[in-house]
């Protein structure tokens, strides 16, 4: 059975984890609505990707007028 032959110091473990920090995104602006989006992905809000049109955005609809 694997048992650790020594404690592990909470400075050695901390030093093995200095690491593992996770980094912030790095958001870019888009060309065509000016919206923060992530570098290389489809814009969520316009849905462009390099000057294209990739995704058709629909019109919202709204759930009030049709619930009743």
């Amino acid at each position: 059975m694997a048992v650790p032959q020594n404690r592990v110091t909470r400075s050695k473990r901390n030093m093995r984890r200095a690491h593992d920090a996770l980094s912030a995104a790095n958001p870019n602006e888009c060309p065509s609505c000016g919206e923060l989006k992530r570098p290389h992905h489809v814009c969520p809000s316009c849905g462009h990707y390099a000057d294209r049109e990739i995704v058709a955005q629909t019109a919202e609809i709204d759930l009030d007028d049709d619930a009743a």
